[in-house]
């Protein structure tokens, strides 16, 4: 609450939207990592595709990548001061906690500044402040939660919440059923829309099987390396193409090697144009990131899936599992990882195409690529209900 009990939802007019509902203005609070920022800017494409005169705002803490990510996507960034405790040295936890006041009052100030009728988290530790400012100044909060145990961050923030939004439909946080929506991971426009995605610079050579090679928005090096090691047990080389998102450390290593084996390849550290990339490949090589098995349930890809053995709580194991569990997908655990052994899982599925569009068949039958509007949709209630005067949902479609 304001000095002198004013809402900070309330104390300014709102305009009107070209169809007559009042503009809102949404906070997306956290990012981070891919995982985190991805939904975050699917989200606040759906605001804006329904109305340009709604107004958004990112609150993080501010790192290279989320500068970058959001620059491209037209979106602003308030940064505050916020540290992460898991997995920290005890002093580092302990100088981290003595940090969380500051953020919380950077995060105090900036929503007084914008004054938003909704904040949405995003679930990474940078949301933490923002939300529990949020709750201080009574704005209603939604959570978004990616994976299927949730993150430490959304297991504190949820007695906060008014809702929370999740990716599978079983999660593991023991949240407020009450309060849980099961919608799907929201996913960025182009990935969902044909109609939004850029056109293909250039195609794989006609009937080569072509592989994608995915390990997060900053790559996964033994990833990296096992497909290096694969490549000379692929045979025919001349029959395989590779688009390789590297991350920036091995980019010149992974080029390099596709050079001497021969076999034809698109290197990158990074894809802008991710859907592009999915829309060309045959075969998924990646991480069990949310964002990931959600762009590939959505999209209808087969799947090799290597969960990172070092994340939280183990949670990419948990994602790849319930894929696996329902035969949407295939699981190489990483200390099984060898060149060897990719290189038959390729094999295989290059020469068995009956298997490869069953596995896609079954990713497609998860998928939900309409998360972000029915993440919107259900957001606009909670607005209109906890803002007296007005009808409607708010943010129309």
């Amino acid at each position: 609450m304001t000095a002198g009990g004013c809402h900070p939802c309330r104390s300014r007019p709102l305009a009107a939207t070209g169809g007559g509902e009042p503009a809102r203005r949404i906070v997306l609070a956290g990012g981070g990592t891919g995982g985190h920022l991805f939904p975050g800017i699917a989200l606040a494409e759906e605001i804006r595709r329904r109305s340009s005169a709604h107004q958004i705002l990112f609150i993080s803490r501010g790192n290279e990548f989320e500068r970058a990510a959001l620059a491209r996507a037209g979106f602003p960034l308030a940064a505050i001061s916020v540290e992460g405790l898991k997995g920290r040295r005890r002093w580092d936890q302990l100088q981290g906690l003595c940090r969380l006041p500051r953020g919380i009052a950077q995060s105090f100030l900036r929503l007084q500044a914008f004054r938003p009728h909704l904040v949405i988290g995003l679930g990474s530790y940078s949301a933490g402040p923002v939300v529990v400012a949020a709750w201080l100044l009574r704005i209603p909060v939604a959570l978004c939660e990616q994976n299927v145990l949730p993150g430490i961050t959304n297991r504190v923030l949820a007695r906060l919440a008014d809702l929370i939004f999740t990716s599978f439909d079983e999660s593991e946080g023991g949240f407020d059923p009450a309060k849980v929506r099961w919608t799907g991971n929201p996913l960025r426009r182009q990935m969902v829309d044909p109609s939004a995605r850029p056109v293909p610079p250039d195609t794989p050579p006609a009937k080569r099987f072509t592989v994608l090679v995915i390990g997060g928005s900053q790559g996964a090096h033994r990833i990296n390396t096992a497909v290096i090691e694969a490549l000379g047990g692929l045979g025919g080389g001349g029959d395989f193409f590779f688009i390789h998102q590297t991350g920036g450390a091995d980019e010149a290593m992974v080029a390099d090697a596709y050079r001497q084996s021969g076999v034809s390849a698109r290197v990158r550290s990074f894809f802008d144009d991710m859907a592009v990339q999915y829309g060309q490949a045959d075969l998924v090589i990646c991480r069990a990131g949310a964002t990931t098995v959600a762009e590939i349930t959505a999209l209808g890809k087969a799947a090799v899936l290597i969960p990172y053995p070092h994340a939280a709580d183990d949670h990419q194991h948990r994602n790849a599992r319930r894929l696996v569990d329902t035969g949407a997908a295939e699981m190489i655990d990483e200390q099984e990882l060898n060149g060897e052994l990719l290189a038959a899982r390729i094999g295989r599925y290059a020469s068995h195409p009956e298997v490869l569009a069953d596995l896609a068949r079954q990713a497609a039958r998860l998928g939900k690529p309409d998360a972000a509007r029915r993440i919107v949709d259900e957001c606009c209630r909670l607005v209109a209900a906890r803002t007296p005067g007005q009808r409607g949902n708010g943010v129309t479609g």
